[in-house]
């Protein structure tokens, strides 16, 4: 089940214990306990009105999901905090002041569930992610809850993550990911699903025809599961680039999920300035970002 009918550009501020830090740099001395829920409210009331949908985080989402425009699809977060990540299995921790069955009183009209996924892992490891995965699957179901699951993939024996070599692997690895959880036992709903090449290793790790190649083998595997791109911390010129290129090689994914490459300059505008300049920011460069990321995929 999904609410969404046309193309989806949706923002990204469910992150947590990352950004705090990040905030409590910039403020520096100014730094209040209030800075991580002013600043997301800033990006909801600021960019909501504009994007199909936002997602915020389970911690502080009761208090934000208020400040939405009426239009914008309410996207809530079911994980702890996604940096808090064992480096052995990195089984996503769920939030414990939250349940799915929460989302239809809250308003949350879609879930948004974040795993890290090696598809070359241990077969017992990945069986226990799957099973969690088709659970929450199962209770979003039950629930009405449209459910957005994002794995994000990674390779054991590569540590370098923006290595030459990871920069080949990646392709597979987007792609094997994507054809397992599109199987009908997750109950998933949309794919949210990483850029399947390193676009700053376009012309060296790869060729754009091979780069092309690899974004509709990735795509393909999702089969009639609509497809998100997320931004995974790129900067904003390389994440529209890479929407631009996904279009070029003929993939019609349903849109995309942007958090830091649309708003992470503003975290220093916030502690330099204030929350009253990090507003016009948004309302400026912010909105400006978030239409060429919409322009991109066009």
């Amino acid at each position: 089940m999904s609410i969404f009918f046309g193309p989806v550009h949706g923002v990204a501020v469910d992150q947590g214990s990352g950004l705090e830090a990040a905030l409590r740099e910039a403020r520096g001395v100014h730094a209040s306990a209030d800075d991580l829920l002013e600043f997301k409210r800033i990006t909801v009331e600021t960019l909501s009105p504009f994007a199909t949908t936002m997602l915020v985080d389970a911690s502080l989402g009761r208090e934000l999901l208020p400040a939405f425009d009426k239009a914008c699809v309410r996207m809530l977060a079911y994980e702890a905090d996604v940096y808090h990540i064992s480096d052995d299995d990195r089984m996503t921790k769920l939030p414990d002041n939250l349940s799915i069955a929460d989302y239809p009183g809250l308003g949350a009209e879609v879930l948004k569930f974040f795993l890290y996924y090696g598809p070359n892992d241990p077969t017992a490891l990945n069986q226990r992610k799957k099973d969690l995965v088709a659970q929450i699957g199962a209770e979003c179901r039950a629930q009405g809850v449209t459910f957005l699951f994002e794995p994000l993939v990674y390779e054991r024996d590569i540590q370098d993550s923006g290595s030459a070599e990871f920069a080949m692997a990646k392709p597979g690895l987007v792609g094997s990911a994507t054809r397992t959880f599109a199987a009908p036992e997750f109950n998933i709903d949309i794919l949210k699903v990483e850029i399947p090449v390193n676009i700053a290793q376009i012309g060296s790790a790869m060729t754009e025809s091979e780069a092309m190649t690899a974004f509709r083998d990735a795509a393909e595997a999702a089969g009639d599961i609509p497809i998100l791109y997320l931004s995974a911390g790129v900067t904003f010129e390389q994440f529209r680039d890479a929407l631009a290129l996904s279009r070029k090689a003929g993939v019609n994914a349903k849109g995309f999920m942007c958090g830091r490459a649309i708003w992470s300059d503003a975290i220093a505008i916030f502690g330099a300035e204030g929350s009253v300049a990090m507003a016009r920011w948004m309302q400026s460069i912010g909105r400006e970002r978030l239409d060429a990321l919409k322009d991109a995929l066009a």
